[in-house]
């Protein structure tokens, strides 16, 4: 045992382990302590990135998904992601459930609800036009093509690496090889792995601390009682901890039933709302209309900066969600890559783009379309309640109360989101616990004790920041800065690929020529 701990603890790469993690909680005692201070200053600097700086932004999230389309419909697209005759590990269904509930599938299912309103109480749809028209564009615009094309690219080079090239070095400094060379090990490479873990405790904790106030809303609800909002959310939390803990120590088997689980629940619960909510023929008829308005203004909508600022919507929203998925693509992709084994690189865009965009419109069609369809009828103004109280959570509740057997709908809001929080927590969990090593080779699994580290590790800082709203503002902000450098890594790792993935093609062109060449000889 004595021995074993000791071997584990020369592969550990505490550096990179450990800094990030101290600097996190540095920042967290710091904006609890000095909170105006601190937020001036973060403040500062998030403006100068998202408001001066913004246009590089939309530059990588247009250039990215264009890319995605590239390297989908081009020779690189038949690369196999493993060896040239493996099968995929997963069927199509599996694989897209652990896809699309290893990032924000949380964050999808509570702004479904309830985003539409966020966008009518703004300005600038009064600039473009009619809520019914643009209040339901912007949620499936903000959430579809352009962040899954981050979470794709980037999954089909981690892959790469991983599956092709097996890559002993399971971390994002080890997709910038190609161009970095040597430097990968200096350096170079460390800030990069040093910018990742921060974006990635950075990012995670915000948003596992965003929508669990509306958990505890809902049990509050379904039971009646008026309990602690912040006891509450620290006991979901909690327990979120001890499922995604059991399913991680599981390995892939328990993460592929809580993912394959969550999501019949959350396409169970879409049916639901689309056949029996009394909105069917609006939401379908709306679906379809915003559909065709955000392809039909792709690239303006991609390309809006608001030059003479008269409502700074992109700013406020277009940016910020860039960021937001920039930041997360330090852990998604990379578990993504890392279950795509066998399949092309076409198959991984490609099918991703219908499971995972396909899965967030269908969630955003129906769920926002619902209350939309309410607000546009008369039937309840949930802008005057918005513009009231100010409390999102408040007003997805009220959402769900509408519907018929709404106690029956929150338990299963409750459910999924509380499932949705595990799975996102698994794949983040084992993606960190692999940052950890020095090497990790592609059939080599972390240990079972770092895997419950970072299990652990991951849940501190949400529970810690549940006691102070200025706090979760603060770290937000530093998340949203986090995405600048992580823009940069980005755009390496993209071309570091492109190098790498040509010089495999023509390694495998040479590699049939020779038995060409032989072939004649011996005929001669």
């Amino acid at each position: 045992m004595e021995q074993n701990k000791k071997k584990l603890s020369k592969e550990i790469d505490w550096a990179i382990t450990l800094v990030p993690l101290c600097i996190i909680v540095g920042l967290s005692l710091l904006f609890f302590f000095l909170p105006e201070q601190s937020n001036n200053i973060i403040n500062s600097v998030r403006f100068f990135l998202g408001d001066t700086m913004g246009s590089y932004y939309l530059v990588i999230g247009l250039g990215i998904f264009l890319f995605s389309i590239f390297i989908a419909c081009s020779k690189y697209g038949k690369i196999v992601l493993g060896g040239q005759n493996e099968k995929p590990k997963y069927s199509f269904f599996a694989w897209g459930s652990m896809m699309f509930t290893a990032g924000l599938a949380a964050d999808i299912l509570f702004y479904s609800f309830s985003e539409w309103i966020l966008y009518a109480t703004d300005p600038h749809i009064a600039e473009l036009g009619s809520i019914q028209k643009w209040a339901s564009v912007y949620p499936i615009f903000h959430w579809s093509l352009i962040p899954w094309a981050f979470y794709l690219v980037l999954a089909v080079a981690f892959g790469f690496m991983l599956h092709v090239r097996k890559r002993e070095k399971q971390k994002y400094s080890e997709a910038c090889r190609p161009i970095l060379g040597k430097h990968t090990d200096g350096v170079p490479g460390r800030i990069i792995d040093l910018l990742a873990v921060f974006a990635l405790l950075a990012g995670t904790a915000t948003t596992f601390s965003l929508a669990t106030p509306l958990m505890a809303r809902i049990i509050n609800e379904l039971f009646g009682v008026q309990l602690n909002t912040t006891i509450v959310t620290i006991v979901i939390l909690l327990i979120t901890c001890v499922v995604y803990t059991y399913s991680l120590l599981k390995g892939f088997k328990g993460i592929k039933f809580l993912a394959n689980s969550c999501v019949w629940l959350f396409f169970g619960l879409l049916a639901f709302v689309l056949l029996f909510s009394g909105e069917t023929k609006y939401i379908i008829e709306t679906g379809l209309s915003s559909l065709g308005t955000m392809v039909q203004n792709f690239f303006e909508l991609s390309t809006y900066t608001d030059p003479g600022r008269t409502t700074s919507f992109p700013q406020n929203w277009t940016i910020f969600y860039w960021a937001y998925w920039m930041v997360w693509c330090v852990a998604a992709p990379f578990f993504i890559g890392s279950i795509s084994k066998g399949r092309t690189i076409r198959q991984t865009i490609l099918g991703g783009y219908a499971f995972g965009v396909g899965s967030t419109i269908l969630s955003f069609i129906i769920l926002g379309n619902y209350s939309l369809g309410k607000q546009v009828s008369g039937a309840v103004d949930f802008i005057a309640i918005y513009n009231e109280t100010g409390d999102l959570y408040e007003i997805i509740v009220q959402i769900i109360n509408t519907l018929p057997v709404a106690p029956l709908v929150l338990a299963i809001v409750l459910i999924t989101m509380m499932m949705f929080y595990a799975t996102s927590f698994d794949s983040i969990a084992l993606i960190a616990s692999c940052y950890s090593y020095k090497k990790l080779g592609q059939n080599e699994s972390p240990s079972k004790w770092i895997q419950f580290m970072w299990c652990v590790l991951l849940i501190l800082l949400p529970i810690a920041l549940i006691f102070s709203e200025s706090s979760m503002s603060n770290l937000q902000s530093v998340s949203i800065i986090a995405a600048f450098p992580i823009g940069i890594v980005m755009i390496l790792i993209v071309a570091s690929f492109i190098k790498d993935a040509k010089k495999h093609l023509a390694e495998k062109e040479s590699a049939k020529a020779v038995p060409a060449i032989t072939k004649e000889v011996s005929e001669d």
